[in-house]
């Protein structure tokens, strides 16, 4: 049954926030229209409004100090996101060749990576050094031009498609208001003496400042439902990977809580000494315990022994225990809740996994931005905080969607037919590792793409959000994520290739480079190993230097290799024949590999036309089987000798299969005529390094074999040419 909804008169509405002077509610792009010119003019608008929107976020930092503090170690200072957002159109843009000319080089390499808690990130200060304030709005401003010139002249058709540029555009404006919740939630995280309020930006202004009068939560019956998720591809607003795809899960009858946990429920579980008793939490809840030293909600200030003295952290000020709010709390603290709860009432209490949720959202029938007036605390329709739970009634239940985000029991992962898009591979697939629980409903601040019915976020269960929970009365059990099978073909072809059996009396082709690197290095301890792929190179480079800078482009290739890293062995699929496939599972130990070495290899994400400062001083750089793949193969070659130090060797191995696909044809270094005469890419390389580089040694072709399926694979020759730095 579908409900309408209302808002009781006892509470304030909209209408009296009008003198906070909140931003416009937003909404998401419809990907289909009849009329080009209008279509265009909306995304410009979408952009724009984004654009500015994010802008005024920062205005609540009170001093320089603020944009360079940490909020928490394991994120950047917010100088970081306020240029990630700008430099991610710029950057994919430039990775999909939408456009050839980059706006700051240095600016877009800093900020391109670094935004989640991966152990592949890099968030130490000591690599970076940050732009001014100034620096970073002048650059913004010169992406904002860039931008809207390139919405006003790019082609356009309709329906928006994953292969159109206005997908692009519209990824990086999602992308940005993604920032502009995780920011807000930094913001809250600052010291209060650097930040200040803006009138654009105001909390709810009513409170219960006593927790007997809140209302009693209640448990209220769903009825049994079969859940079909995965956003389909017809799909008329944009979409993340992981949220295309099906899965059907089948739900028998269970209960859920008529309203998110408030601040007074919750109270009661800490006066209990909740926060004191192990035995409500899990083995890593127990762990974030001992390192915290928590004894309540993150946001809570004061002492607990003392209720009445209370408050709660805003934004960008403290107020009054709002006793009749939703308590917000990370994955951890809500599931603790829940075993403590489970255990006073002898009933299953757990946090709802997705299709729960997506049980109780059925019963809302409109979508945003079909709505015409947001039906709970979403969408900056309302306020910059969050409100009462009995606020927004949605059919019996209140805040299905809005005011914070809803905590579940599900780790993310993909749907059956999950793709990647190919200019973000890394948005989801590193979250695919168990540790990743989904949020659900979005929150106050939740815009765009984070306030529809198919969006799925997730995040590490110590992180915090503006995200509550509310529980239920459930036996379903979510199956746990433990090291998946890797059946992406691509993916499993490269894990094959380099930790699985030889084909053909072929030697391993990593372990072979590996060999070579080290009888023509004279002095091996530093090493940088540039497109690094799944690492098996780097493992090898490992067991003769010191210390091993591995780097790829994509995110999955540096996630297995960090996973390999830390736990020896990584599970793949390789097609056999048809729908069938074989299991195998790469280890480093069965590539005589000691697991102490692991500690001299260094994985991270990175851009190899457009490398960070800090990979400088090397005895060797081995860039293997990517050049013919970069964008910019001349600049990517002209940036090597200065990070070598001085007789440091360089080793190029490529096949030279130049394709339009991954690199422009007037890009390619060879395989092509120069004034009627043939040009090959060796003679190139031969004619470009021959200023800073002598060539140690003749040419020499290395093989190498991919397997596709079981009689059919790939038989390589990649071209060695080794250098010294002169």
């Amino acid at each position: 049954m579908n409900y309408s909804f209302h808002h009781p008169a006892a509470h304030a509405t909209r209408e009296d926030t009008q003198a906070s002077a909140l931003p416009a509610p937003t909404r998401t792009l419809w990907l289909q229209g009849d009329n080009v010119a209008t279509k265009r003019q909306e995304l410009l608008d979408y952009f724009i409004q984004t654009y500015d929107l994010y802008d005024s976020l920062f205005d609540c930092l009170a001093h320089e100090d603020a944009w360079y503090k940490k909020a928490i170690p394991l994120r950047h200072p917010l100088i970081f996101y306020y240029g990630h957002t700008a430099s991610f159109f710029i950057n994919k843009l430039f990775a999909a060749q939408q456009i050839n000319q980059r706006i700051n080089a240095q600016i877009e390499a800093m900020v391109a990576i670094g935004v989640d808690e991966m152990s592949w990130d890099d968030l130490d200060e000591t690599h970076y050094n940050w732009p001014t304030i100034a620096e970073l709005r002048t650059y913004r401003h010169q992406v904002k031009t860039r931008v809207i010139q390139f919405i006003q002249d790019m082609p356009l058709e309709l329906p928006i498609s994953w292969g159109s540029p206005a997908w692009t555009i519209l990824m990086g404006i999602e992308h940005e208001r993604i920032h502009l919740e995780t920011s807000s939630v930094l913001i809250r995280q600052l010291p209060l003496s650097v930040v200040r309020s803006q009138p654009r930006w105001q909390h709810y202004p009513h409170i219960r400042q006593q927790p007997n009068t809140v209302p009693t939560n209640q448990l209220l019956p769903v009825a049994a439902a079969t859940i079909q998720m995965g956003k389909p591809d017809s799909d008329a607003t944009y979409g993340w990977d992981n949220e295309y795809g099906q899965r059907e899960i089948k739900l028998d009858t269970f209960q859920a809580s008529k309203y998110l946990v408030s601040n007074a429920e919750f109270l009661e579980f800490v006066l209990a000494g909740g926060y004191q008793h192990p035995q409500w939490w899990s083995t890593e809840g127990q762990e974030w315990l001992k390192f915290t030293k928590a004894d309540k909600p993150t946001f809570w200030q004061g002492d607990i022994q003392q209720t009445d003295t209370l408050r709660l952290r805003l934004m960008t000020e403290e107020i009054a225990m709002p006793w009749d709010w939703p308590v917000e709390t990370n994955q951890l603290e809500a599931a603790a809740f829940c075993r403590w709860k489970a255990a006073q009432t002898g009933l299953p209490i757990q946090l709802p996994c997705e299709a729960e949720w997506m049980a109780l959202r059925q019963n809302i029938s409109t979508d945003q931005p079909d709505w015409q007036q947001a039906p709970g605390n979403i969408n900056l329709e309302y306020w910059s905080s969050s409100s009462p739970i009995d606020q927004f009634p949605q059919g019996e239940f209140y805040d299905v969607i809005g005011n914070v985000w809803q905590w579940s029991s599900t780790a993310i992962d993909g749907f059956d037919g999950f793709r990647v898009h190919p200019l973000y591979d890394d948005f989801s697939t590193p979250t695919f590792d168990g540790k990743h629980n989904l949020i659900k409903g979005g929150s106050w601040i939740s815009t765009g793409n984070l306030a529809l019915k198919n969006s799925r976020y997730a995040f590490r269960r110590h992180f915090f959000q503006h995200a509550g929970f509310r529980y239920v009365v459930s036996r379903y059990q979510e199956p746990l994520i433990v090291n998946p099978y890797e059946t992406d073909p691509l993916i499993a072809q490269y894990l094959d290739s380099h930790y699985g059996a030889s084909h053909f009396d072929v030697p391993n082709h990593c372990q072979r480079l590996a060999e070579i690197a080290a009888e023509v290095c004279q002095q091996p301890i530093r090493a940088l190993d540039i497109g690094c792929s799944v690492g098996r190179a780097s493992f090898e480079l490992a067991k003769h230097f010191q210390h091993v800078d591995a780097v790829d482009y994509s995110a999955r290739f540096i996630d297995i290799a960090q996973t390999l890293a830390q736990q020896n062995s990584f599970r793949y699929a390789i097609p056999t024949e048809g729908e069938l496939v074989e299991y195998r599972e790469a280890k480093l130990t069965d590539c005589q590999f000691d697991p102490e070495l692991a500690s001299r290899i260094h994985f991270t994400q990175g851009d190899a036309c457009n490398l960070k400062g800090k990979y400088q001083h090397y005895d060797l750089i081995l860039a293997a089987n990517m050049l013919d793949r970069l964008r910019e193969p001349a600049h990517f070659l002209a940036d090597l000798a200065h990070r070598l130090r001085d007789g440091g060797i360089l080793m190029l191995c490529s096949p030279h299969t130049w394709q339009v696909e991954s690199t422009s044809k007037h890009n390619w270094l060879g395989g092509i005529r120069e004034n009627g005469e043939a040009r090959t890419t060796y003679q190139y390389l031969q004619r470009i390094l021959s200023t800073e580089f002598e060539e140690l040694q003749p040419a020499q072709d290395i093989p190498f074999v991919l397997q596709e399926t079981a009689r059919k694979y790939q038989y390589l020759l990649s071209q060695l040419t080794i250098w010294r730095k002169k």
